[in-house]
């Protein structure tokens, strides 16, 4: 067994042990080196796994195992997929409760996912070897934490308050339903829960309905001894601002003194960070993690890492397709003759589009997100969006980093909260014009904001500024309460857990924001 203590040098006491099994500890102190020697080793690892399979035996999954270069025999046999193919093909079998279809055994759990994107829900499925890899990744990120001097002293061996979804799940026929942040927190290591630091604990995780457990967890706040926070920035905000309004203190840190470090992902930190801080009493540590509903992609491991380390052996094999003109068309759908690459082909500062294959049945899968490499040598990489969040209305290529990077120049030249924002392509006179809709309760001019916003994205994009000499027109404003979006979000059923705000507005979701604004 492997101990993992943490030492309190007041105390000269360990604050926690924890046990690992062998077979965890040798996954967690394998060095990232040698990045294609680990991924094809992956890549092998879930081949072998999954070769009786339908889809393994339908992909000659045996005959890619026994090439010599089985990274690109695997591209050449196994087509991509996104989540509407697979499921048609694959999936839905899955779920009716069919066993070996995409990996071995019958699938017991399956995250609801609507993403940002989709109006209805993605059943996603999640085997047990999944969830044993999202608690191993955990682990590492935990371990990691060593580079943080100051959490040490503070932090460890406080509780961790995980605003997640519930773990109260949907039954179906052969498995269960719900948030991944419910599932895995339903799958919670024993000996986390025997320490008794998860928050807010097993009664209060398993309620359904988000007003009733923010104000369960308000309730509890000041007997909770809070290190750690773990969520989505806009719920926990919200939480935080309860607590603070019910308890007429100051800031946060009169009711938790030792909170330390905020653990977040899923969305951009920078739009929330100024309104976040304002409820501070003191600095804290962020701690950035990519965890999809198909897997824990990513996290942060060094205090001064500008990006996320890929988890490139546990159980992911990754691929890269530039996100450019030659592998997608202008709606972002990836094309047929698209080009992929491998870990080790990869660039840095290039933008490329997620593929991955796991151990919960996901095979070529388009996750849809944008990353980019901002240390190759160690596997870093930054979001920079969604292969169909961005605009490009004529030609001016508006990711979602350079919205999330405008936002904040915005908050810091005018001093406003923004936690929120979108935005949309609307035809203006001639010309075009994107359209963003900003959350602030602070005064702001829309006129002065839209400004700043065209300056920043100008500074971020140089074909937003030969655009904006010929075919687009100055940004347009409209500034709401923050309570809309929020109004928005329970409207659809989408409050807490998982759930974000679309950074851009398309379609059905445009057409449905639009309707709520217009009825509210």
């Amino acid at each position: 067994m492997v101990y993992i203590c943490y030492i309190s040098k007041k105390q000269e006491m360990p604050l926690f042990d924890i046990k690992l099994p062998k077979t965890i500890a040798r996954a967690l102190n394998i060095p990232v080196k040698d990045a294609r020697r680990q991924q094809l080793r992956v890549l092998k690892k879930l081949l072998k796994k999954a070769r009786f399979t339908e889809f393994g035996q339908n992909f000659y999954f045996d005959e890619i195992l026994l090439s010599k270069h089985i990274g690109k025999k695997f591209q050449q046999m196994v087509p991509t997929y996104n989540y509407e193919t697979i499921y048609k093909d694959w999936w839905y079998k899955a779920l009716e409760g069919s066993p070996d279809i995409c990996w071995p055994g019958v699938i017991k759990y399956f995250a609801l996912s609507s993403g940002t994107s989709e109006a209805s829900s993605k059943y996603i499925p999640v085997t047990k070897e999944m969830i044993r890899s999202n608690t191993i990744t955990s682990l590492k990120n935990l371990i990691n934490l060593k580079g943080y001097d100051k959490i040490y002293k503070s932090a460890m061996g406080k509780g961790w308050l995980m605003l997640g979804g519930s773990t109260q799940l949907q039954k179906g026929p052969t498995y269960y339903a719900g948030d991944l942040s419910g599932i895995q927190q339903k799958n919670i290591p024993f000996w986390f829960q025997g320490l008794g630091l998860y928050k807010p604990g097993k009664k209060i995780a398993k309620e359904k309905d988000w007003s009733k457990k923010l104000e369960e967890i308000v309730q509890n706040a000041p007997s909770w001894d809070i290190g750690f926070i773990v969520g989505i920035p806009a719920w926990l905000q919200i939480c935080m601002e309860k607590i603070i309004e019910r308890y007429k203190v100051k800031h946060i840190h009169e009711i938790w003194p030792n909170l330390s470090v905020y653990v977040h992902g899923g969305v951009s930190m920078e739009p929330y960070r100024k309104g976040f801080e304002k409820l501070l009493g003191k600095p804290i540590h962020y701690i950035e993690t990519y965890l999809a509903s198909e897997g824990f992609i990513a996290y942060q491991t060094r205090p001064e890492a500008k990006g996320m380390q890929l988890e490139i052996n546990n159980n992911i094999f990754f691929e890269f397709v530039p996100f450019d003109d030659n592998n997608f068309d202008s709606d972002g759908n990836l094309l047929k003759n698209a080009q992929p690459l491998m870990i080790h082909e990869v660039e840095e500062n290039k933008d490329y589009a997620l593929l991955i294959s796991t151990n919960a049945g996901c095979w070529r899968y388009e996750l849809g997100d944008t990353v980019r490499f901002v240390d190759k040598s160690r596997s870093e990489i930054i979001i920079t969006g969604r292969t169909k969040h961005f605009l490009s209305l004529v030609g001016e290529h508006l990711s979602v980093d350079n919205m999330n990077k405008a936002i904040e120049m915005a908050s810091k030249k005018l001093n406003i909260s923004i936690p929120e924002y979108s935005v949309t392509g609307i035809p203006h006179g001639n010309l075009f014009a994107h359209k963003w809709y900003i959350a602030t309760n602070d005064k702001v001019n829309p006129n002065m904001l839209s400004n700043v916003i065209d300056e920043s994205i100008q500074q971020l994009n140089d074909d937003y500024v030969v655009e904006r000499k010929h075919a687009l027109s100055s940004p347009q404003v409209e500034v709401l309460s923050e309570n809309v979006f929020s109004a928005f979000m329970k409207s659809k059923g989408k409050q807490g857990g998982q759930h974000k705000f679309p950074r851009v507005l398309k379609g059905k979701n445009l057409a449905d924001w639009e309707d709520f604004l217009k009825k509210n």
